[in-house]
């Protein structure tokens, strides 16, 4: 069976290698909008669905996983910052605070679905403006959520996380892998529903 990686993040890639020996990336091309009033911490999940069901189409016969991750605090999303400044203004934001990453999955294969989050709490010691200025003048913030890698520099920030770490990296693995033996231990002989009538499996 193939294996469809729906997203560009290097860091996925890596981390999905470590499940699958062989699979293929394909980037959706979707806009990442969300309804107004879904909540934040649905939108990762909402997003990783639509990648997922956008990668999906012709190749209905491969397992296509869809993710999205985002850092969340004060009830708002923090997506990947725009410019130094914005970089700046995060870390300032998420300085001597704990925060929310979530990373949402869809597993689309034979016409059904199977999505769901994951939650990571990390907390950030008190930053100085040398330690944040030191840091938004490197790369490393501006391809990620928050602002902040924490496989790399951004580890130096972090007081402490309370959930799974490879989720903060972007891409929960031990869990993806439960879901997945999970979902295609299904029967898959019938096509499902139209896409107008499929419902989320039930747990």
């Amino acid at each position: 069976m193939e294996v469809i990686l729906a997203s560009a993040s290097p860091r996925r890639k890596k981390l999905l290698s470590m499940l699958y020996d062989d699979f293929r990336v394909k980037v959706s091309d979707i806009r990442e909008l969300v309804p107004k009033d879904l909540s934040v911490d649905k939108c990762p999940e909402y997003l990783a669905r639509k990648k997922a069901e956008a990668v999906s189409q012709g190749y209905e016969k491969s397992l296509v996983i869809g993710c999205d991750t985002s850092v969340i605090i004060d009830g708002k999303i923090l997506n990947k910052p725009r410019s130094t400044s914005d970089a700046r203004t995060m870390m300032q934001l998420l300085s001597g605070r704990s925060h929310k990453v979530i990373t949402g999955c869809c597993l689309y294969y034979m016409g059904k679905w199977h999505s769901f989050s994951e939650v990571t709490e990390v907390e950030f010691y008190p930053l100085t403006e040398q330690e944040i200025e030191a840091y938004v003048v490197t790369s490393e913030p501006y391809d990620k959520a928050g602002g902040y890698g924490i496989q790399n520099r951004g580890a130096l920030f972090v007081k402490g996380i309370k959930g799974d770490y490879y989720n903060v990296v972007g891409l929960p693995v031990a869990r993806l892998k439960r879901e997945t033996e999970t979902f295609m231990s299904q029967d898959f002989t019938v096509t499902s529903e139209p896409e107008n009538t499929k419902s989320k499996r039930k747990k």
